[in-house]
């Protein structure tokens, strides 16, 4: 049995580890008007901050098309590959799953594939990612590695500060006052994934006490914790940031980059942290 695991660009990897795994990331597009770019193919993640810095409005985000994972699937198929775990951008915030689920009906009669919601974004779809390369590279059963997945889905948390609020004033979801009036004050907006959601998991004044927030959240967990990711935009703290994080947690820790799909609507300077907690 060879069981390949594909994920969306969405996960925030960074490349050496995705290929040093065999995963395969089927990429989103992002669009400025009328000029579409698939991310990470046509526009890096700095190209996509400095397209960002000249737009009054924010760019959109599409999900891949149903052709793009059957390509995806038939690589694989030609590669070797025996059954295919797909582990897919939260559905309740993209049709990216949908997509990957279309596809996998395509090739139903040449590969099995199993469509899994992470029921997450950046890099706590990317901590599931890898949790099941590791186990299909160690010769993981299909069943094993869905289990896996659907598993680590309902037990992966992911918190992140915001540092500007600029995104979500063009994106129209706070209004031109209420962000001035943040920005005087330096709030810093924290977020949680919950349910697959996006929610609101408080504030904090000032990026130092945004930081430590986050650091006390793993703190909690300290001892529960299998893996610790971390996941920036373009931030130049992200250095110090996980050295912070280092006495709470003896495993490696995984940075990844914040990328267009997430950074659309998070903005630069995003800070945040995504782990499995063990019961």
């Amino acid at each position: 049995m060879s069981i390949r695991i594909v994920t969306d660009s969405s996960c925030d990897l960074p490349e050496d580890v995705v290929a040093a795994h065999g995963v395969r990331v089927v990429p989103l597009s992002i669009r400025f008007g009328d000029e579409e770019f698939i991310d990470r193919e046509q526009l890096s993640t700095a190209e996509f901050w400095a397209k960002c810095a000249q737009q009054d409005t924010l760019p959109e985000t599409a999900a891949p098309a149903p052709g793009q994972f059957e390509q995806t699937y038939r690589e694989l198929i030609a590669d070797g590959a025996t059954g295919i775990v797909v582990i897919s951008l939260s559905s309740e915030l993209s049709a990216t799953m949908q997509s990957a689920e279309l596809a996998a009906r395509s090739v139903a009669d040449e590969i099995p594939v199993r469509v899994v919601d992470s029921h997450s974004i950046t890099m706590g779809l990317g901590t599931i990612v890898l949790a099941c390369a590791r186990l299909a590279a160690d010769g993981g059963s299909m069943d094993d590695v869905e289990a896996l997945a659907v598993d680590r889905a309902s037990r992966t948390r992911v918190f992140g500060a915001l540092d500007t609020l600029e995104n979500l004033k063009k994106g129209g979801r706070i209004g031109n006052a209420a962000a001035l009036l943040a920005t005087a004050l330096a709030i810093k907006p924290i977020i949680e994934v919950t349910g697959g959601k996006v929610e609101q998991g408080g504030k904090q004044r000032t990026r130092s006490k945004a930081l430590k927030f986050l650091v006390e959240k793993v703190a909690g967990f300290e001892g529960r914790i299998s893996d610790l990711a971390v996941m920036h935009a373009d931030c130049s703290d992200v250095d110090q940031f996980v050295e912070m994080l280092r006495p709470y947690h003896s495993g490696e820790i995984v940075v990844g980059e914040i990328g267009p799909v997430i950074g659309t609507h998070a903005g630069r300077g995003t800070i945040g942290v995504a782990f499995d907690v063990v019961d």
